[in-house]
This record gives structure tokens, C-alpha cells and sequence, in this order.
């Protein structure tokens, strides 16, 4: 694979863009700390604290003793988090003004309770059971016992663990290093941080070698709220992926075709796998990204080899290491307990159900609408890899992540962040062609409150019904596209750059 072409120098136009709008950036630096502060607040005053509580609703948590406050900083905080990101789109300056602007922005949050999700005591919970002799991908948490049961989630409470070998092992020795409650979330949060670092240091590098400017590819990702609320707050292992799978992609077209690079790139994509296994799907393009000059089946199991090799040897050496056998294998099989319309297969399925309720009929759709989902994504991913073969395999590892989003039986808004990573180091074009990146993360932030109640508990009904409708309009657009002919989305509008030739 030739070398990607560094971004092209900046013109004298674009120069004098940055001037203009120094001080719209310093505007949108403080305005996005007023948000991230009142988030902050609103977590203290009412996010996910460790006592569970039944039956919340958002009227219920209006009438609670702070709760207007709650809800308006939340609702506030997010807005204005959302609105800076969106601001500063085209007129990123520097890689080192996103780095201390994002970093603002964190700082209010490391210091207040977690946001948006219950799941970090599950991985508590998992941790503690492991530390006690357990093994957490036997049966959930109830069953095996945990000091800190009361605080997950009843959902996940039967439910055993569904990440990797990678995540569990941490997760236990951020029990025993924690050793508390309060303990255990700060290690466990540390993780995210460490996650999120990664991918910060890899994405400018991975950025330059796509013709993209990294300053820009960093806003796209480390300015997007669901990093901060999710990600860093709620401390998903999510961040531990997405910086596995970033350094592993970056060591792929950093030195390709070299053996030993090729197997550490294996490794840290192998191990981004034993934290949660849909980091797989990046593998295949990790492997077409290895290979030197043009696509040959010879090179690629030369250069390719190698990766798909260091792969399997992570995980099978921490499996092994472990001691818990493949039993997270398993457990990805009940990750689909949930049943919400922010899954386009579920919400078709939901859509399905409605319908033959006005017939009298009953039906459960859910199940089949989600096989059909699951054999689509087969397919897509197939369709994906063929194509990356004479184009970009970064590109394509990144629409493949955005395919195992939309196409999975369930989907929570943090999962949003996976192709965002990637496709962040992609997008050659400012404008209208980074917006379709931006619209998704924007509306998705404002899906969960402060105590992790997912707003799309109480509209299943029209949300199925928009989910449905919308999917059905951009089916027919896309149709409509395709049949006006092939459009080069990787064809850069910037001058002198260009995607990398294959």
C-alpha cells in the first residue's frame, strides 16, 4: 500500500478563516466548559449513584427534591456541549487547541459522580466476583454474589458478563487495587481515561497518512459530548476498545508489509477484541491495510497474515491466561435482553408488532427482524471488504463498525463512538461531508439523563415508527443514488491531498 499523502499546507484563505474566528473559538472553548460544568452538577445532584432505584421515569425524577435542576442542567449542559462541537467543526486551529479545549471539558466531569449508565457497577460487580474465585460468564452477578449488588442495574443483574477475557481481568484488578466501591469506579474510570489517551496520541498519526488534517480529526471525536458523558464519565470499556483498535490500525499503515509490525498490530487488535468482541469486525480491513502496493491475493497473505496471526494470539494467550475457558463467547448471545427502538432491526420488529396489534393479532417480530438484521450485516461486511481492497481499509473498517452499529440487535449511545474513531481519521473533506458524522452525535446525546434512564424506554412506540420511516427513506435515497452511478466519497476537495492509491 503506498503511503497516504500528508495534509496539504494551509492556504492563505484558510489562514485568515482561523484569525476571524479566534475569537468565536475562545467563545466556544468556555461555553463548552459552562456545559460540561453544569453536567457536572446535574451528576452530582442526581446521576448514577450507587443506590438503585425502581421505577424512575422522567416525571418521577422532576418531582425528586432537585430534580428541576437535575433535568435543566442536564438538558442545559448537553445543549450547550453539543452546540461548541458543532461550532467549531471547520475551524479547528490547531491539534494542540482540541487537546487542551477537550481536555476542559473532561476536567468538571472527573470529579462528579458517573452519567448516562448503570454499567460501570456491573463491571464492578463482575470485577469483585472474579477477585472472589468466581467466574462471571457462568451465570450474573446475583447468583455468584457481589458486596455492591444493589447498585446494577436488574436487567444485568442475571445476565453473565459479555466482554472479553481483556476487560474482566482488569476489571478484577481494579477491585483489588480499589478496594472499595469508590475505589473500584475511580481504577475502573482511570481505564477510560487511559482508552481515551490512546486514541488521542494515535488519531492525529493515523489522520496525517489518510490526507486528513489531524486537528480536524480529533475535534470530530474528542469533541463529541458522548466522549465525555459516556466514555469518560461513565467509564465504558468502550474507550479501552476503540484505543486498542486506533493503535493497532495506526501500527498497520504506519509500517506495512513489515512481519513484526504487522504481528504487534495483531496483538493490540487482539486484545482490543478480549475487551468487547465487535472490534473484530475491524480485523479483516486491518489485514488489507498491512498489505504494500496494489491488492494481491499473494500480498495479502504475506502482509495480512501476519496481523490475522498476532490476533489470534492475544486472545488465545489471555484467554488462557484467565482461566475463565470461552464462556464470553456465550455471554455475547444475552448482550440483546434489551429491547428498545434505537436498534433499527428491533425497532422494525417493534414497527411489526404495532401493526398486527389494530389486526388483533399478537406476533413477536423482535427475534426474526434481528436474524434478518444480523444476515444483512454478514453481508455488508463482506460488500465493505471486497471494495477496500482498491480503496481505503481504514475507511472501510470504519463503515464496518458504522454497519455492526446500526445493523446490532441493540444499541446504546456510546456505541456511536466506535466508527466515529475511525472514520474521524477519514474524512478528507471539510463542510457538509464531516456534518453526516456530527448530526448522529448530536441527537443521540440527549438519549439518556443523568441517572442513566434511557429516554427510549417511554416512547417505543414512536420511535419504532420514526426509526422505521427513516430507515425506509435513506434505504430508497441510497437506491436512488446508486443508480445515478458510483460517488468517490473518499474523493478529497482539499487541494493537494488525495485518498491513498492502492
Amino acid at each position: 500500500m503506498a503511503p497516504s499523502p500528508a495534509p496539504p499546507p494551509t492556504s492563505q484563505f484558510e489562514r485568515h478563516d482561523t484569525m476571524v474566528a479566534v475569537p468565536r473559538l475562545r467563545i466556544v472553548r468556555y461555553v463548552g466548559l459552562a456545559g460540561a460544568i453544569l453536567l457536572a452538577v446535574a451528576a452530582r445532584l442526581g446521576g448514577v449513584l450507587p443506590q438503585w432505584r425502581a421505577g424512575v421515569t422522567p416525571a418521577s425524577i422532576w418531582h425528586d427534591d432537585h430534580g428541576p435542576l437535575v433535568l435543566t442542567g442536564w438538558l442545559l449542559g448537553t445543549a450547550l456541549l453539543a452546540g461548541a462541537w458543532w461550532a467549531a467543526r471547520d475551524h479547528v486551529p490547531s491539534t494542540r487547541w482540541a487537546y487542551v479545549t477537550t481536555g476542559l471539558w473532561l476536567l468538571p466531569l472527573l470529579a462528579a459522580p458517573p452519567l448516562g449508565s448503570r454499567d460501570v457497577y456491573s463491571y464492578a460487580c463482575q470485577g469483585a466476583v472474579l477477585r472472589d474465585g468466581g467466574n462471571p460468564y457462568t451465570t450474573g452477578v446475583r447468583e455468584l454474589g457481589c458486596p455492591w449488588l444493589d447498585s446494577v442495574s436488574p436487567t444485568w443483574q442475571d445476565t453473565p458478563a459479555p466482554y472479553g477475557p481483556v476487560f474482566v481481568l482488569a476489571a478484577g484488578l481494579a477491585v483489588v487495587v480499589g478496594g472499595t466501591l469508590l475505589g473500584t469506579l475511580t481504577v475502573l474510570r482511570l481505564y477510560a481515561l487511559l482508552g481515551v489517551a490512546l486514541t488521542a496520541a494515535c488519531l492525529p498519526a493515523l489522520a496525517r497518512r489518510r490526507g486528513v488534517p489531524p486537528q480536524r480529526a480529533l475535534w470530530l471525536l474528542l469533541g463529541c459530548p458522548l466522549v465525555a458523558v459516556h466514555l469518560v464519565s461513565g467509564a465504558h470499556n468502550d474507550a479501552l476498545m476503540i484505543g486498542l483498535v486506533t493503535a493497532g490500525l495506526l501500527v498497520t499503515v504506519a509500517r506495512p508489509s513489515r512481519p513484526v509490525p504487522m504481528f504487534a498490530a495483531g496483538v493490540l487488535l487482539g486484545l482490543a477484541i478480549g475487551v468487547k468482541a465487535t472490534a473484530g469486525v475491524v480485523l479483516p480491513f486491518a489485514m488489507l491495510a498491512a498489505t504494500a502496493g496494489p491488492y494481491r491475493l499473494r500480498t495479502l497473505l504475506r502482509d495480512g497474515v501476519p496481523v490475522g496471526a498476532g490476533a489470534a494470539f492475544a486472545v488465545l494467550a489471555v484467554t488462557g491466561f484467565s482461566g475463565l475457558g470461552w464462556g464470553w463467547v456465550d455471554g455475547l448471545a444475552r448482550s440483546g435482553d434489551s429491547v428498545q427502538w434505537t436498534s433499527p432491526p428491533t425497532a422494525f420488529g417493534l414497527t411489526v408488532d404495532y401493526a398486527a396489534r389494530l389486526f388483533g393479532a399478537r406476533t413477536d417480530a423482535v427475534p426474526v427482524t434481528r436474524l434478518v438484521g444480523l444476515a444483512v450485516l454478514v453481508a455488508l461486511l463482506v460488500v465493505l471488504w471486497w471494495r477496500a481492497r482498491h480503496r481505503d481499509p481504514v475507511r472501510g473498517a470504519g463503515l464496518a463498525l458504522a454497519a455492526t452499529v446500526a445493523l446490532a440487535p441493540v444499541f446504546h449511545p456510546w456505541y456511536a463512538t466506535w466508527p466515529l474513531a475511525v472514520l474521524a481519521a477519514t474524512v478528507t473533506v471539510a463542510g457538509t461531508a464531516n456534518r453526516w458524522l456530527l448530526v448522529p452525535g448530536l441527537l443521540i446525546s440527549f438519549l439518556t439523563l443523568p441517572d442513566g434512564t434511557n429516554l427510549a424506554r417511554f416512547t417505543k412506540l414512536p420511535g419504532a415508527l420514526a426509526m422505521t420511516a427513516f430507515v425506509l427513506v435513506a434505504v430508497v435515497i441510497g437506491v436512488r443514488r446508486s443508480r445515478r452511478g458510483p460517488v468517490d466519497a473518499d474523493q478529497p476537495a482539499l487541494a493537494g491531498s488525495a485518498p491513498p492509491q492502492r
